[in-house]
């Protein structure tokens, strides 16, 4: 399955659970781990878990079964890893907290200038 097609499956399972604020990120320039990140929240640990539980089962029903998920207890922060596409949910103060999208962002300009003090 090609990335751009498993990363619609787990953005349309988010938005059908009502997923808030879902950003992807093309991240194949800068880590040879996975194609792209989804990044999305959930108002609550039920929520957090039930929106990381449809794309886990959206992406058996296209084939993709999950490499692994992790955090699905707590509930706070969820990662499923589908290899090409990896996707965290979180609850909000947990993402406001990591950031990710802001560090994944990062352009090699800002990356250089942070490392330089």
């Amino acid at each position: 399955m090609q990335t751009d097609e498993l990363e619609n499956i787990a953005v349309e399972a988010l938005e059908d659970l009502k997923a808030l604020d879902i950003m992807s990120i093309d991240v194949r320039d800068r880590t040879s781990v996975t194609d792209v990140i989804i990044i999305a929240s959930g108002n609550s640990d039920r929520h957090v878990k039930s929106l990381a539980g449809a794309v886990v089962t959206a992406s058996k029903h296209a084939g993709v079964p999950p490499l692994g998920v992790e955090g699905e207890r707590e509930g706070e922060w969820v990662l499923v890893d589908l290899g090409d596409v990896v996707v965290h949910v979180m609850q909000p103060r947990i993402r406001e907290f990591y950031a990710l999208e802001k560090l994944w962002s990062m352009t090699e300009e800002h990356r250089s200038k942070g490392e330089q003090g």
